[in-house]
Parts: structure tokens; sequence; C-alpha cells
């Protein structure tokens, strides 16, 4: 448990004003903004292998590049925005997720058309609810669960792409679809 300003936080959070903040004010916080579940999930796929606050870092950047994550944009960026994408030192330039974040923009796209939002479609797979954890300990905290297993699946059935269960998991974290604040963090009682 990390301890500032008299407040009891998840232990993951580092002394970074960015993560507090974000650990503070977005993680868990339940969201059904299309645009918004969106960023987060190409954000998540970008974080592989990294670490978040290396994201958190260049988000902002990243809101520019990618046009505020509108999906509609990002799925007709051609090679030349693809190059520029590429050079571009304020955002992850990994070839692979970059083609990943085009591709799972088209892929939204169609969820977006089938099921009348994305929220619709990524919310069934808790039925709508939050799902409530008590866990005491960060160590108790799953990497993955049967839901992110089955939304992971489902996911790459539809053509998105770095969407394994782990990401998927991290992914429903954020967005506020599980409440993985430990008990003893003070964002648990008021997210609760």
């Amino acid at each position: 448990m990390k301890s500032t300003s008299n407040k009891s936080r998840c232990i993951w959070v580092s002394d970074d004003p960015l993560y507090i903040k974000y650990h503070d004010e977005e993680w868990g916080v339940p969201i059904d903004d299309d645009r918004l579940l969106f960023e987060f999930l190409i954000l998540e796929g970008m974080q592989a292998g990294l670490s978040w606050l290396t994201v958190l870092k260049k988000r902002k950047r990243f809101r520019q590049c990618f046009d505020r994550f509108n999906a509609k944009k990002i799925a007709e960026y051609d090679k030349n925005k693809i190059a520029e994408l590429l050079r571009d030192e304020g955002i992850i330039r990994n070839r692979l997720k970059i083609h990943a974040a085009i591709g799972n923009a088209k892929a939204f796209l169609q969820v977006k058309k089938e099921y009348g939002s994305f929220s619709a479609y990524i919310w069934q797979f808790t039925d709508g609810c939050v799902i409530q954890n008590n866990h005491k300990q960060h160590k108790a905290i799953p990497n993955r669960t049967d839901v992110s297993d089955a939304m992971s699946k489902d996911l790459k059935k539809r053509g998105f792409k770095f969407v394994g269960t782990t990401i998927c998991y991290a992914f429903m974290q954020a967005v506020g679809m599980v409440n993985d604040h430990t008990t003893n963090c003070f964002r648990h009682r008021e997210l609760t």
C-alpha cells in the first residue's frame, strides 16, 4: 500500500504525479463512451511488453497522432500515415502495434455497426455490471480470468490484434469493468 497526502493507494502506483492522477481519477472508473473505450483498447495493446507509465507519458502525443482515437479516421490510415507514425518519437513506434491499431479500428467499426455501440458489445462480457473484487493484497489480483479469456477469444475472432487475455484483463481494470483496487485503497470504497 502506498500512502501520500493521507490517502492509501494500490501498491503499484509510483510516486510519479501522472501515475497518481491516473490511479486517483481514471483507473477503474466505469466507461461507456465508445471513443474512450477504443482509446484504452489501443493503448493497452501498445503497452504490451512495456510499463503502463511509459504509455501514460506518451498518451497526449498518441491522442494527437491518432486523431484523438477517432476510429473512422484511423481505419483509413495509409502507408504515408504509417510512415509518419513510425518516425514520431513521441509514441511507441512498433510497426506491428501500429498496423494492429488500424486493423482494430476497422474491427471496432464493424462491432459498432452490429451492436449499435462498442460499449454495448464490450459490457456484455460482464452482463453490464462492474465485477466488484475485494482483494486485500495486490498479489491476489489475477492477470486474467474466464471473462477476459472469453473477451479475448471473441475479439480475436472479430479480427482484433494485441488483445490477448492479459491485455483484455488490464483493459477491464482500466475501464472499470472490474474493481481491482485493493481493499485498503481509498478508491476501492469510492468505486464500490
